[in-house]
């Protein structure tokens, strides 16, 4: 990626530059970026080398500037009119409205009403704080029931935060829904930047995600083709002729809150990068797994908190009339910086890196006015220890390596995926199973995990209290997985996504280069019409013992199209033999299920023209995450018993079909599938110790 990156920066400059600083590498960024970044916030000996922050206040615009970048808003809206910053007037795209530069928004809707976009625009405006070393500004409106059916019933202060040396600038806005007042419901609310496209052309979002970037024109009907849904387009005419035949999406470019810290985009000339940065996921919805956009075609960069994406209308906060609510979302960080070394722009993403972990390691800041953002010594903490016993693999607790572990509110097991009200707060066990989550809000909260290589969730339904300054050590926490009986034959892997089974190469006619030979081969458009590319006639059948999931186990059981244009579901088999069946016992069939989109799984054994299936689950999932470029949504198990009298020694069938089709993108991805034998009765066999 850095090579391709190199040869687009050639392109740029006419020039072979000088080579120097790419041979040193990123040992050396430090000193080829701008200083005033890499700072600790409470280094005031730092500070002092740079100039003290200045508000200037203007009839319809304020000015935050501290010598390093100025940031103008409109007054009292709120608005980021313009960034100027490394010799440029205005990052921000100046062709657009100043209304579509930078904002925060919200889509929302009546109970049972049509879905309403607002760019939240605030009437009253203060000044929180305003000294040499911080400017804190407030953008607020309030809602009176005056507003009703005009402006979501909240009360929403937008807060601006810049700092002396600090190569950026921060926000965050506190949500309130008072109790008198009318129900709602949050379909996303997020700050987007509409970046200089003349400008921009870079985008990054992981070493491995970076790419030169399609222009705004290149998506008018004029220069591409839209394909099965308005946000994919084919580039037919685009600006760039090496783009051309490419397929842009801005879904191929989501990523799960755990790694979404930082993105952004980065200017050639003069080299600038512009990033934003996340450095916690409390106030986002849906854990760690949550799937949100970043940056994509505009250049447009986001800072997602609440979204239906890869969850569907389940993840959309409901708050009823006299629900009191309050959220603080953010802060978020606006970071800019500059290469001295013209020659290599790529080192403006490993300093944007840096910065982000200096980000995490200050979560949460202490400089935030706002007596709803809960500073350091306000929270507490919580450790333990998570083991895990089955007792089928090993006799004794197995370490709980790798699993994730976290507060969320009270709930039932697994809810914490389509939690969006409130905080959560999550960590990842060490090898010998030990986790420690820390600066945890004060409040209630149940403990939730899960870990790769076992099925389900667990969940303590015992309330923890979280008070100021506590410090928690709740013990071993012992996590016992769904299990009946030994394992007969097992599909997949358990961690939650489809990605281990085979993904198809992408129709050549629909390529995005970027994905090409990628571990996310997944994000290709298209791949849910390979699947009637490669079973033409006959849908899948897997053999246990012969298959190899890897190849053979497509990642999702999609709907068929046929000559007339119509859809057909799809109906698979897993065969498999047994050497003798106990015809009184239960066998238990595990069917863990990564995403799935209006379908339904309905099980049948050894007869697949039965006309009522063993098992079914009803119409399921909002995901879409075939349409959408991902291997998961929601993580669902299902747990199902087969009568031993519907076994035969000898060679059996399971067969899981997926009957609606009204769409192509209705469907399953599985994660994971297991059958078990009946539970034994003596147990003087003792498993031994290895990883499920």
């Amino acid at each position: 990626m850095r090579r391709s990156l190199r040869r687009i920066i050639d392109c740029f400059s006419n020039s072979d530059g000088n080579r120097t600083a790419r041979k040193q590498g990123i040992k050396k960024a430090d000193q080829d970026i701008h200083c005033g970044q890499h700072a600790p916030k409470n280094n005031n000996c730092h500070k002092m080398a740079f100039q003290g922050v200045r508000l200037h206040i203007h009839d319809r615009y304020v000015v935050m500037d501290n010598g390093i970048l100025q940031v103008t808003l409109s007054r009292p809206g709120g608005i980021v009119t313009g960034i100027r910053y490394g010799g440029i007037d205005n990052l921000l795209e100046v062709r657009n409205k100043e209304t579509n530069r930078g904002y925060w928004d919200l889509h929302w809707n009546e109970p049972g009403g049509k879905g309403i976009f607002d760019v939240i625009h605030g009437t009253s405006f203060r000044v929180i704080i305003e000294n040499e070393e911080q400017v804190e500004l407030s953008f607020s409106r309030m809602w009176d029931p005056s507003l009703e059916g005009k402006f979501v019933p909240l009360s929403i202060d937008k807060r601006f935060i810049m700092l002396r040396g600090s190569s950026g600038f921060y926000s965050y806005a506190i949500y309130e829904h008072l109790e008198e007042w009318p129900g709602f419901e949050i379909g996303e609310t997020r700050i987007a930047f509409k970046l200089r496209k003349d400008k921009f052309r870079y985008m990054a979002i992981a070493d491995n995600r970076q790419r030169y970037m399609p222009l705004p024109d290149d998506l008018s009907k004029e220069r591409c083709q839209t394909l099965d849904y308005p946000e994919a387009a084919l580039l037919v005419h685009p600006t760039d002729p090496q783009l051309q035949g490419e397929v842009d999406d801005k879904y191929q470019y989501s990523c799960e809150n755990k790694d979404l810290r930082v993105h952004g985009w980065i200017c050639f000339d003069p080299p600038i990068g512009f990033w934003q940065i996340t450095p916690s996921d409390e106030f986002r919805s849906g854990g760690p797994l949550k799937q949100n956009l970043s940056s994509h075609v505009g250049p447009t960069t986001l800072a997602m908190f609440l979204s239906a994406h890869y969850a569907g209308k389940y993840m959309m906060p409901h708050f009823k009339h006299g629900e009191p609510w309050k959220k603080v979302f953010g802060p978020v960080f606006i970071y800019l910086n500059s290469a001295a070394n013209r020659n290599d722009p790529f080192l403006l993403w490993e300093d944007a890196k840096m910065q982000m972990t200096i980000e995490v390691e200050s979560w949460p800041y202490n400089f935030p006015a706002s007596e709803d953002y809960q500073k350091s010594e306000q929270r507490g903490n919580l450790s333990g220890r998570f083991l895990v016993y089955d007792r089928y693999i090993c006799s004794e607790y197995i370490l709980g390596q790798g699993a994730y572990v976290g507060l969320a509110p009270p709930g039932d097991v697994g809810s914490w995926q389509m939690e969006s009200k409130n905080y959560q707060f999550w960590s990842r066990a060490d090898e010998n199973g030990f986790f420690c989550i820390k600066n945890i809000r004060t409040g209630d909260y149940n403990l939730y995990a899960w870990i790769p290589g076992f099925i389900g969730d667990y969940c303590n339904n015992v309330i923890i209290t979280i008070t100021s300054g506590c410090n928690i050590e709740i013990g071993d926490i012992v996590y016992e997985p769904p299990r009946d009986g030994p394992t007969l034959w097992e599909i997949g892997f358990p961690d939650r996504t489809a990605a281990k089974f085979y993904i198809p190469d992408p129709d050549p006619m629909h390529v995005n280069k970027l994905f090409i030979n990628h571990p996310d081969r997944f994000r290709q458009y298209g791949l849910w019409k390979r699947y009637a590319q490669l079973y033409p006639h006959e849908d899948l059948v897997y053999t246990v013992g012969v298959s190899d999931y890897r190849k053979d186990w497509f990642f999702a059981q999609v709907v068929r199209k046929k000559e007339d244009g119509t859809y057909q579901g799809t109906t698979w088999q897993i065969k498999f033999k047994l050497d003798n069946v106990d015809k009184r016992a239960t066998y238990k069939l595990r069917v863990a299920i990564a995403s799935a989109t209006l379908a339904e799984l309905q099980v049948r054994v050894n007869n697949p023209k039965s006309s009522r299936p063993l098992f079914s689950t009803g119409l399921i999932g909002r995901d879409n995450a075939i349409a959408r470029h991902g291997c998961h949504g929601i993580y669902v198990l299902y747990s199902v018993s087969i009568p031993g009298i519907q076994l035969v020694v000898g060679e059996n069938t399971i067969f899981l079909k997926q009957p609606r089709c009204t769409s192509p993108f209705q469907g399953i991805m599985y994660d994971y599938i297991r059958l078990e034998e009946p539970p034994a009765s003596e147990y003087s066999k003792e498993a031994s110790c290895s990883s499920e």
